[in-house]
């Protein structure tokens, strides 16, 4: 009877080795992680201050590009989570910014909003509905008929959502109001592991206790000089009682709450553990605390990232313990969000200004009313954008490329402005470097008519904000970090493009690209 069992058994082994080797060798799980306004300049010079499981690790194990572009203007954590999971650019994927301007309200709508489907613990409505393409989560989950694990953690409802897609089996973020892990019945049921964890780890329970002061001895954060000076600092996040958890998500106790709730994930669902490929999408938070300049708080970037090491270090040894490094194909990135702040730069007799949306809209109506008549031929603005009336310019038989292209001559010759973009020009102009990139981010079905170009070092102010934005026309890039699985260390300083992402992990896991992904995946990177 036993000499049968072994037989039987050792058939079964050389089937299933006969098999393995038939199908390509794939991932078990594929995390990617987005961190929003990781700064490649502060990961290198606060270096000293990391210990060795952390970036260290990534730099000795990890395949580092260092120069991974978006290839088009005014990206945000919205715009850019949705690039590197579709491999399109917001011409083609939708999502051009947080927010925009609705041409059919004429009202300022977030990205992710969607009154058709209720919030789980929040209040918000929403799904990925304005996302107008495929994206890798949604290929995976058709490549295996719904059997593969996908989900998105992030501290913010529109970096998880993105990521998650149209098919995924959930997004979660933290609630703005109440701490709270949400989500949206647009996924279906709320898988009871987060329920679980809201019910007995929750936030809300904790943030009362919580006080974010130095990792490090206070002497050892030296490589910020600032106006401002320090001898520590001490941020009770329950000293605000209406703002407590939006002031706790722009600190690096957020991404200790994604670390978190990422190995109640692991520990709840089978994701990983037998060899049809999963996807876990997470986001991290590096960006200034409280939204203030750094220069403001530079002891605090510093722990930031210094935090940000440890953390990265921590889901290392998760995602090592529960997976296995060798099953998992990790790919890390920025969504290299431009910070908003208060220009200094008069000060030191830099030329400057401040550039307002709303006095160009009104003057630029004033302009169009006198050349054709009375009129409201300027029917909303928002940012950069100015969004004319095609109902009142068809009702007088104007031509609506001759209107925007007289616009675009006013508006050029105010302070500040350096060019101006009519929907025309960007659709059919002459091609440049500098319009390929404002055409990417724009979108026939949320974009203005006209899109304003602002002078660097001037300031911006946002009518629909308190924020300001300094414009600087630097090159910045992000870093691509491949890791983990087969991955081949290398530190490439060849620039790529962010959409090369997509493509790179479909192709890793032997599915289908994401439909609007036309650049060939990165290849030539294992073992």
């Amino acid at each position: 009877m036993k000499g049968r069992i072994l037989t039987s058994l050792l058939a079964v082994i050389a089937m299933a080795g006969l098999q393995a080797q038939e199908v390509p060798a794939v991932p078990r799980l594929v995390v990617g992680l987005t961190i929003d306004q990781l700064s490649m300049d502060y990961v290198e010079a606060f270096s000293a201050l990391y210990g060795d499981r952390g970036f260290k690790r990534l730099w000795k194990e990890g395949r580092i590009y260092r120069n991974a572009e978006y290839d088009f203007v005014n990206n945000d954590r919205s715009s850019a989570m949705a690039t590197i999971s579709t491999g399109a650019n917001p011409h083609v994927h939708g999502i051009v910014g947080n927010i925009w301007m609705d041409r059919g309200s004429l009202q300022v709508v977030n990205c992710v909003n969607d009154t058709q489907y209720m919030g789980i613990y929040t209040s918000e409505s929403t799904s990925p509905f304005r996302l107008k393409v495929s994206n890798l989560s949604d290929e995976l989950t058709i490549a295996t008929q719904g059997v593969a694990e996908v989900y998105s953690i992030a501290p913010t409802r529109e970096m998880a959502v993105l990521a998650a897609g149209h098919a995924s089996k959930g997004a979660f973020w933290i609630n703005d109001e109440t701490g709270k892990w949400s989500g949206s019945t647009y996924y279906g049921t709320f898988p009871n592991w987060v329920s679980t964890y809201n019910d007995r780890q929750g936030l809300d329970f904790r943030i009362g206790e919580m006080i974010w002061g130095p990792y490090l001895p206070v002497t050892s954060y030296k490589y910020l000089t600032s106006e401002a000076k320090q001898v520590t600092f001490k941020h009770k996040f329950d000293d605000e009682r209406r703002n407590k958890y939006r002031k706790l998500k722009t600190s690096p106790y957020a991404n200790e709450e994604v670390n978190r709730l990422v190995n109640a994930c692991l520990n709840g669902t089978s994701i990983g553990k037998d060899y049809v490929p999963d996807l876990l999408n997470i986001a991290y938070y590096a960006g200034n605390f409280d939204h203030r300049p750094a220069a403001e708080l530079p002891m605090e970037m510093q722990d930031t990232y210094v935090r940000l090491d440890a953390n990265l270090a921590e889901l290392l040894d998760i995602i090592d313990r529960k997976v296995g490094l060798t099953n998992t194909l990790f790919y890390i990135t920025s969504t290299d969000d431009q910070i908003y702040k208060q220009s200094i730069a008069s000060h030191y007799r830099i030329p400057t200004g401040e550039f307002h949306i709303k006095r160009c809209a009104a003057l630029l109506n004033l302009y169009l009313a006198a050349i054709y008549g009375e009129g409201q031929y300027v029917e909303a603005y928002h940012e950069h954008e100015i969004y004319l009336n095609h109902k009142l310019i068809e009702q007088k038989h104007l031509n609506l490329t001759e209107v925007q292209e007289r616009a675009s001559e006013f508006l050029v010759q105010f302070s500040g402005v350096k060019d101006v973009y009519s929907s025309h020009r960007l659709m059919l102009g002459s091609w440049t470097p500098e319009l390929d990139k404002v055409k990417n981010r724009y979108h026939k079905s949320c974009s203005g008519d006209l899109w304003v170009e602002v002078l660097p070092g001037w300031t911006v102010a946002r009518d629909h904000s308190l924020d300001t934005k300094v414009v600087r026309d630097v090159y910045t890039s992000a870093p691509l970090i491949l890791m983990g699985w087969s991955v081949r260390p290398e530190i490439i300083h060849t620039p790529i493009k962010v959409s090369h992402i997509a493509p790179a992990m479909a192709h890793f896991m032997r599915i289908r690209a994401p439909n609007a992904s036309s650049l060939p995946p990165l290849t030539d990177i294992t073992k």
